[in-house]
């Protein structure tokens, strides 16, 4: 380690963290060869039977699997220990009677509107089934 701002566990941590980015990167790599040249071979001896497509698709779903495991779903980390904090601080919040405003006062004469009361004048039991 070249760097003493940081404890051997974050170091080795970090360095687990890019070696499966690497990992990662050269199988996503691998997929856009492969399946391009499987494209080129569907091209050249049957364009009109897309064969090359299943194995991309088989390959393509190992490949967002393998980006999951990586870098996790986009917007929900839920391993990350900032996420987790967060989300118990909100659920503090929720349950705490002081975070919680006081229910908003309404004048009693404002309960009603005024335009349903002219409405409401003109109404008759027989309109209604």
């Amino acid at each position: 380690m070249s760097d003493d701002l940081y404890s051997e566990d974050e170091y080795r941590r970090a360095k687990k963290r890019v070696k499966a980015k690497k990992g990662f990167y050269w199988h996503l790599a691998s997929y856009c060869i492969i399946i391009g040249f499987l494209f080129c071979i569907n091209m050249i001896t049957d364009p009109f039977e897309m064969w090359f497509r299943f194995p991309a698709l088989a390959w393509g779903i190992s490949i967002l699997f393998h980006y999951i495991a990586v870098f996790g779903i986009p917007g929900m980390n839920f391993n990350d220990k900032a996420w987790e904090e967060k989300e118990i601080k909100k659920e503090l919040e929720k349950r705490s009677p002081k975070s919680q405003p006081p229910p908003p006062t309404i004048p009693e004469d404002e309960l009603e509107l005024r335009e349903f009361k002219k409405l409401r004048d003109d109404w008759k039991d027989s309109d209604f089934v």
